[in-house]
């Protein structure tokens, strides 16, 4: 019989294994792909080195996308969808270079189309074969840990709750038990309640239980002490749970630095090889716009020209990565103004500054393509969270706690709150709220696939907006 957590305590192990199984499919369905438009059993060594190099470029562009993560909790359409978007990267970027080196022509590209329709389908069964053998050992107690929590208040329950909702995470949560003396038997989350027993470490070996979680405030440290001493004689798992989630948290995760352990409550994703990839991505796809987009740059800059007076560029100071100040260009939509006392007043629906070509250009957000060049400049980002004006930022950050720390990372053209509909003049206070909330969810969540999907979404909502003026 598997003995419990058995693939738990080897998820590294396969992790690696369903690396090499992607390899391995991705070689034989472009062997496939061959034999069927070919009709030859092996493939000439021109089609041999595109299947290896492919191949050993699959895994790397899916690692981007967190593929391998632990998918406990995570439904299967939404693993699957974030695989196909990965499968379309690869095919991406596969085009990209045969373009580059000018080597298309040497390759038939229906061989290239059924190749990549079988590997991706082939992907999806195997990790259909993969998650449903892994839901169906857990149902049957396999690959499953038996666990208590200590500690019946408001933590503990959103920490069951929690964890209740995923349904392939390979927890059972067996008993609440609390040390309150006038505790009442009763239920949380449709789990027993129970008082600590005396002998903590006889009734975990009894019944049979693998981990205790210890859901305490931060404040209980001398009884988190006192339970370790009375289980040192046992080998249970042990995890304490923290109480952070009244904080404000931004890109938190536990970090070691000279030997002790560090919560880290407020980070930017922005470190180490992240933020290589986000400067390639930046840099990258910035180029790639400026050439397709060139010719409606030039007549835009004429339009703006031809339509009033002043610069065709208008240039403004914002905050960028870390609060530090940069300047930002966009088209010049506005008559040339003056404000009063450096207060920059956000366009209305019907402001009189903006010239009648300034308005289209807002409608159809033209007026951003200039900050293509603060992309490539290195201020600012493809995706992010949208630059607002100094007063501003003055203004919100005290009106809103947590508003300063959407610059964690670098302002952006288009971000996550853009495209769903969290854009155009912010006349309440509410309204920059979930604007901001937006922008932190993106920064919590960064990933390179997030990047993708909100840009091709910016293709079909973030263009044309009823916000935008």
């Amino acid at each position: 019989m598997l003995p419990k957590g058995l693939l738990k305590e080897y998820s590294r192990t396969l992790s690696v294994m369903m690396r090499s199984m992607d390899m391995l499919i991705m070689f034989i369905t472009g062997i496939l792909a061959y034999v069927i438009r070919f009709h030859y059993a092996m493939p000439s060594s021109l089609y041999f080195l595109a299947i290896f190099t492919l191949t050993l470029a699959a895994p790397v562009v899916f690692s981007f996308f967190n593929i391998y993560i632990s998918v406990r909790g995570k439904g299967l359409i939404s693993h699957f969808i974030t695989l196909f978007q990965a499968v379309c990267v690869l095919i991406l970027l596969a085009a990209g270079f045969a373009f580059f080196t000018k080597t298309g022509m040497l390759f038939s590209r229906l061989w290239f189309t059924i190749w990549m329709i079988i590997a991706c389908l082939s992907l999806i069964f195997f990790r259909c074969f993969i998650l449903l053998s892994l839901r169906f050992m857990r149902s049957r107690g396999l690959n499953e840990r038996r666990v208590v929590i200590l500690g019946a208040g408001a933590l503990g329950s959103k920490l069951a709750e929690t964890v209740q909702q995923a349904l392939w995470t390979g927890f059972r949560l067996v008993q609440f038990l609390d040390d309150h003396a006038n505790l009442k038997p009763g239920f949380i989350q449709n789990i027993s309640v129970a008082q600590t027993p005396n002998d903590l470490g006889h009734y975990l070996m009894t019944e049979g239980i693998d981990e205790i979680w210890l859901a305490l405030p931060l404040r209980a440290e001398a009884r988190v002490k006192a339970i370790l001493y009375e289980l040192r004689h046992h080998t249970i798992n042990t995890r304490f749970v923290l109480d952070i989630f009244g904080m404000d948290l931004l890109h938190h995760s536990i970090a070691d630095i000279a030997g002790f352990p560090v919560l880290n409550i407020r980070s930017t994703p922005m470190m180490g090889f992240n933020r290589v990839i986000k400067a390639v991505e930046d840099r990258m796809l910035a180029i790639l716009f400026l050439m397709l987009a060139s010719p409606i740059f030039l007549l835009v800059a004429l339009g703006v020209k031809c339509s009033s007076n002043g610069s065709i560029l208008f240039k403004q100071y914002r905050h960028g990565w870390d609060g530090r100040i940069i300047k930002v260009y966009k088209f010049r939509t506005m008559k040339a103004h003056q404000e009063a006392d450096e207060w920059i007043t956000q366009a209305t629906i019907d402001d009189a500054r903006i010239t009648a070509f300034g308005k289209f250009l807002r409608r159809t957000s033209l007026d951003e393509l200039p900050q293509l060049i603060n992309v490539l400049q290195g201020r600012m980002s493809i995706v992010g969270p949208r630059p607002h004006a100094l007063a501003h930022n003055e203004f919100y950050k005290d009106a809103i706690h947590i508003y300063m720390q959407r610059h964690r990372v670098k302002p952006g053209i288009t971000g996550w709150a853009q495209i769903n509909g969290w854009r155009g003049e912010t006349d309440t206070l509410d309204k920059m709220q979930k604007r901001v909330e937006y922008d932190l969810f993106y920064i919590n969540n960064w990933s390179l696939g997030f990047d993708l999907k909100i840009i091709f979404l910016t293709l079909f909502r973030g263009f044309l907006d009823r916000n935008a003026y």
